[in-house]
């Protein structure tokens, strides 16, 4: 869109009279960043000035957030750029964009402005809907780990902004285990997360639960930020690196097998879930598919895709995966592969967080609930579809 939008103006094409992408038009873009610029002068800087980029790609995706501060007369100064890393292929590639966009001497410039301090947001929902869990999970902390070594590098100061969602499947469970769990000197101290939908219901509505949750937080990023704690995840980290990237390579491989390259996976989801019925229900502030239209995987927003799974009792993006990964680990490895797996359990605080919340996926699954699901969807393809699930999931 941002892109879209500057071709746009540099074209001299009057506002509001040509369509960007998704229906959004250069007049609405530059009409946010006015918004921010007014509320700004009327409640102060600090009221609003961040701007999440979603799906970010290049540092080109970065510079052009500040040349449409430009246009809609927002002061670059004004205005932290959060790019949002969601692929594996943004993930894998977070230092490379860190180093491109403080390497460059003008957004260098605008950093030290802004008291040398960068935030990037790290997404869990699409991450985890691309690759499956396991694999996300190891995406999202090598990512952790490059962005301190870059930010390191450049002398600024990171915030990491984790897009946790409520579920499982989008990063979701006892947020005092993921935050134990977070790559070395990611924290320091400091936490940001996204509490969103019916979390805030869950955590806040009640001032002693709230309180509750708050202080195991704290109590969770302190010790997390520890000296000996981050040195004992460094360690099992270092030890354990090998074996944490198979089984997220083997994890990944299963689950896009089924999910992304299985020709028949698209229909059999649409008929075993009620992602149909779910599209039509306005619950959410955004619809369930991006561009809108009929329901597809590729489209298909992260929120609807793991609640369409919850209501089928099958929490599939959670779990997916892993069990082939671990067994072809041990396989392969024959004798004390298992007790290997066993000690980096207990050493490492990444793969306890993972494992732990994974079991309590599975706990959730109704197997037999979930196979009157997929009894709707068409034969002979559904039956092939749902074995694969249920050997998955033993």
């Amino acid at each position: 869109v941002h892109r879209a939008t500057l071709a746009a103006l540099h074209e001299g094409t009057i506002l509001g009279e040509r369509e960007v992408v998704n229906g959004v038009t250069a007049a609405e873009v530059v009409e946010t960043f006015r918004a921010v610029a007014e509320i700004q002068q009327q409640f102060g800087p600090e009221a609003c000035h961040r701007y999440v980029i979603s799906f970010t790609e290049s540092a080109e995706d970065v510079f052009n957030v500040l040349e449409l501060a430009d246009y809609g007369g927002l002061a670059r100064e004004a205005v932290d750029v959060v790019p949002l890393l969601e692929t594996a292929e943004a993930l894998e590639g977070a230092d490379r964009l860190l180093d491109a966009i403080l390497s460059d001497p003008g957004y260098r410039e605008h950093v030290r402005v802004r008291d040398n301090h960068q935030e990037v947001m790290l997404g869990y929902s699409d991450s985890t809907k691309e690759s499956g869990a396991m694999a996300a999970a190891w995406l999202l902390h090598g990512a952790e780990t490059k962005l301190v070594e870059a930010a390191a590098r450049h002398d600024i100061k990171l915030t990491l902004f984790h897009g946790r969602g409520g579920a499982i499947g989008r990063g979701g469970g006892p947020m005092s285990r993921a935050i134990m769990a977070a790559a070395p000197h990611s924290l320091d101290g400091t936490l940001k997360i996204t509490e969103q939908g019916e979390v805030v219901a869950d955590r806040y509505a009640n001032f002693d639960i709230a309180m509750r949750h708050l202080a195991q937080l704290t109590s969770a990023v302190l010790i997390a930020s520890s000296p000996g704690h981050e040195q004992q995840a460094k360690d099992a980290q270092v030890r354990g690196h090998t074996i944490l990237e198979e089984l997220a390579e083997r994890s990944a491989q299963v689950y896009r097998s089924l999910v992304w390259e299985d020709p028949d996976f698209e229909a059999f989801y649409v008929a075993a879930t009620p992602i149909g019925e779910l599209s039509h229900l306005a619950m959410g502030s955004r619809p369930a598919a991006r561009g809108g239209g009929a329901v597809s995987l590729e489209k298909l927003r992260a929120i609807p895709w793991v609640f369409s799974w919850a209501q089928a009792r099958l929490f599939l993006p959670a779990w997916y995966g892993l069990g082939s990964a671990v067994e072809a680990y041990e396989a392969e490895r024959g004798h004390g592969a298992t007790e290997s797996l066993q000690d980096l359990y207990r050493e490492s605080p990444f793969l306890a967080g993972v494992i732990d919340v994974m079991e309590m996926a599975i706990a959730k699954v109704d197997l037999s609930v979930a196979r009157r699901y997929a009894g709707l969807a068409p034969k002979p393809s559904a039956d092939r579809i749902w074995e694969l699930i249920a050997a998955e999931y033993e």
